[in-house]
């Protein structure tokens, strides 16, 4: 599920994408009310979490403009809490309106809320296995308490499997397949990516990623994704 977040305070507008992505959303941003209507058409998002303060073009006239065109949901945040402002806002055609302060835990039981309304179905885009997660959306991986890291397309294929099947010991050939499929990878290959994929969940000051990863080399087998 993709969620465009406008918002020109760009700390609240970080905050509230690092909250969204790690509940499993997929996120982009703007922080002017044009920008908001360009992304709007170009990313076709599934819901809008729009400010109403606003350079270039306030936050009313874009849910106003977006409301003629199309049903997509609109959540509004703003510091306006007078039932005049609300009841404007729900006027113009938003779906909920969120009053600032607010914590990013109610923002995301508003959107799911929202969501189950407007019959959006939220696809499960974050794993949590042996206390990472995995944006399968973003190819972004995080440990606890760590950032979010990129991952290759080859990594990130080499996770998922590894996450789908925690526990469990995977064959390397099975592995090489679900990678690379029927050709183009081999044994020297997939140890190498997994050596690089330990790499980048390595936590900060870990000199060895074997013994710090939860990627588990079973000798003559394969490899396991367990609890460290």
């Amino acid at each position: 599920m993709k969620i465009l977040v406008v918002e020109d305070d760009l700390s609240l507008s970080d905050v509230l994408a690092f909250s969204l992505r790690r509940a499993g959303y997929e996120v982009v941003t703007a922080h002017d009310g044009l920008a908001a209507l360009q992304l709007w058409e170009t990313e076709n998002p599934d819901l809008l979490v729009l400010d109403l303060n606003l350079p270039k073009l306030d936050g009313l006239a874009v849910c106003r403009q977006i409301r003629s065109q199309a049903q997509t949901p609109i959540i509004i945040l703003s510091v306006r809490s007078s039932d005049e402002a609300v009841v404007k806002g729900l006027e113009y055609g938003a779906d909920d309106y969120v009053i600032k302060p607010f914590s990013p835990t109610q923002l995301v039981a508003r959107i799911k809320a929202v969501s189950r309304r407007a019959g959006i179905t939220e696809t499960a885009n974050v794993l949590e296995v042996a206390g990472l997660a995995f944006n399968r959306s973003r190819n972004e991986v995080q440990r606890p308490n760590g950032e979010p890291v990129r991952l290759t397309p080859l990594e990130a294929r080499l996770l998922e499997r590894l996450m789908l099947h925690a526990g469990q010991v995977l064959p390397s050939d099975s592995l090489i397949t679900a990678v690379w499929g029927n050709e183009g990878g081999d044994k020297t290959m997939l140890k190498q990516l997994v050596y690089r994929l330990r790499s980048k969940m390595m936590p900060d000051g870990t000199d060895h990623p074997e013994s710090a990863s939860p990627i588990e080399t079973i000798p003559g087998v394969g490899y396991s994704l367990t609890e460290k």
